[in-house]
């Protein structure tokens, strides 16, 4: 009597069926149900899933025996769960891919790929100059390479031999009872450490010790291109490590921009900050700005244009280089205007200003009838400064609905 008989539904057959029985069941169904076969039935590769699971559990005595005693849940606490996947079983009961069936059905069985070393991956950091100009970096790295002198085999020719423990798996499987369940795992052989092989002390390999590879420098170049962005990867396809019977793997480089004293970046356009004095802001002038490729930009402020504190003008085509176009991105500069500091006038060239400036604005008066306190203004140290900026920000974050901490001056030149 078995506890459930879902599986052997699946493949049609009773509980009482024999190996002969079960394997002539699943032909018949992973035929019927095999996805390159039914292309437009997603049902039928759902099918074909459960039907060469049933068969791989059913097919084998310990984990037919448990779900006989204890069902599919029995499977899962004993540690069968899991198992070869519908392709690969498929693939081993018929031949492999691009057998028979592979061609009678049009697609082939599963393409696994061979199998290939790790990738070396390796963080560029780059100067925004280098990205602005371009350049071709030098970097040198470490990698395992096949042993020359005994050609990956880890010793001399036929002193190699396959781990008779583990069959070459370099893992063995262990059974555990625990009770009515019987729970499988994994652990690592322990007469070759995982290897695989086993090679006796002397005759292991005087170069690379019995491990098949050394390790060795090499030096690549890698050429950042001109407004390459951060995150941007440089692949070397088979300059990574080497290992024996596999492809050899990659090595990729990530671009990271450094941080600039200078200039901020935002995408193809750049951004900087200009001090300025009240008369230049009020008067005009000159300022000067070093720009990313030993040039010096003198940028003209003409009389009558006034700059407010905070204001930001552009100069087109002076950013950064586009990577995947020809043109350049625009250089935006916000201004700070440095204000003299106090009793730097007399009350004669007061006097003077009152007559060259703009009226003064003005005030709305308080009612005749009103009481009236006077007041001087007082410094402020700077933990109140921090107090005040920061009740400032925020206001003016709730009323455009920029999230407090933003940039405000990229908003602004967006």
């Amino acid at each position: 009597m078995v506890k459930e008989s879902a599986f052997y539904d699946l493949l049609g057959v009773g509980p009482g069926a024999s190996d002969a029985e079960l394997k002539s069941a699943y032909k018949k169904g992973a035929l019927k149900h095999h996805p390159d076969k039914n292309a437009h039935n997603p049902a039928a590769a759902d099918k074909f899933k459960e039907i060469s699971h049933a068969y791989e559990v059913l097919s084998d005595p310990q984990k037919r025996q448990l779900y006989d005693q204890y069902g599919a849940e029995g499977l899962e606490q004993g540690g069968a769960g899991g198992g070869m996947a519908a392709e690969d079983l498929f693939a081993q009961f018929f031949g492999g891919g691009g057998g028979a069936f592979g061609g009678m059905f049009g697609g082939g069985m599963r393409d696994t790929g061979p199998k290939k070393a790790r990738t070396i991956h390796h963080v560029h950091k780059v100067s925004l100059e280098d990205i602005y100009k371009g350049k071709v970096s030098k970097l040198a790295l470490q990698k395992s390479v096949i042993c020359p002198k005994c050609d990956g085999r880890g010793g001399k020719e036929g002193a190699v031999r396959s781990c008779s423990g583990c069959n070459g798996a370099g893992m063995k499987t262990m059974m555990r009872q625990m009770g009515p369940m019987i729970q499988r795992f994994q652990t690592v052989c322990p007469d070759c450490q995982g290897e695989g092989e086993i090679i006796r002390e002397r005759d292991r390999c005087g170069r690379c010790a019995g491990k098949k590879t050394i390790v060795e420098r090499k030096v690549l170049h890698v050429h950042v291109d001109k407004g390459v962005k951060s995150g941007h990867k440089v692949d070397f396809r088979g300059e990574g490590d080497q290992a024996p019977g596999v492809q050899n793997g990659d090595v990729q480089f990530e671009i990271e921009q450094k941080p600039h004293p200078r200039f901020q970046r935002k995408d193809d356009d750049l951004f900087y900050h200009a001090e300025i004095d009240l008369l230049t802001a009020l008067a005009g002038g000159e300022i000067h700005v070093e720009h990313l490729d030993d040039r010096w930009l003198t940028v003209s402020i003409l009389p009558g244009e006034v700059i407010s504190p905070g204001e930001i003008k552009m100069l087109r085509g002076q950013g950064m280089p586009s990577m995947r176009h020809h043109d350049f991105g625009n250089l935006y500069i916000q201004f700070d205007v440095k204000f003299p500091p106090a009793n730097f006038n007399t009350h004669e060239r007061i006097a003077e200003l009152e007559q060259i400036l703009p009226s003064r604005k003005q005030q709305t008066l308080p009612p005749p009838d009103a009481m009236i306190d006077d007041f001087n203004l007082e410094e402020v140290d700077q933990g109140g400064q921090r107090r005040a900026q920061g009740a400032t920000s925020m206001d003016e974050d709730d009323e455009d609905g920029v999230p407090p901490g933003a940039e405000r001056m990229q908003c602004a030149s967006q």
